[in-house]
């Protein structure tokens, strides 16, 4: 499987991904570590990758998604953006709905 598939089907296997710098309880960016906080925040667990860690998706995930930068949230399989997207949606209230919809979906299908 090649990365771009490998992208794929971890961002369509996954209600809820960050892709960020470290991991939530270890950010490595402030970017990174504030997006973390917001989507915790909303009280629904989610899958996150480290691109730190993984070279292969730091590098090819700006391609798939035509997002420059790094966090990236996808929720169902949607890009939702990056920090600035995110804690602006979290400030609005609707993040908290979008995860939940998400977890709640995601839960449904797993019973």
């Amino acid at each position: 499987m090649d990365i771009l598939e490998q992208l794929r089907e971890q961002i369509e296997s996954n209600a809820i991904i960050l892709y960020m710098k470290g991991s939530p309880e270890a950010p490595q960016c402030g970017f990174s570590m504030r997006t973390a906080q917001a989507v915790m925040a909303c009280g629904a667990r989610f899958a996150y990758v480290d691109v730190l860690a993984n070279p292969e998706v730091r590098a090819n995930l700006p391609k798939y998604a035509n997002w420059p930068t790094f966090p990236q949230l996808y929720v169902q399989g949607e890009l939702v953006g990056g920090c600035d997207i995110v804690l602006d949606l979290y400030e609005k209230g609707e993040l908290k709905a979008l995860i939940e919809s998400a977890a709640a979906a995601q839960d449904g299908a797993a019973d």
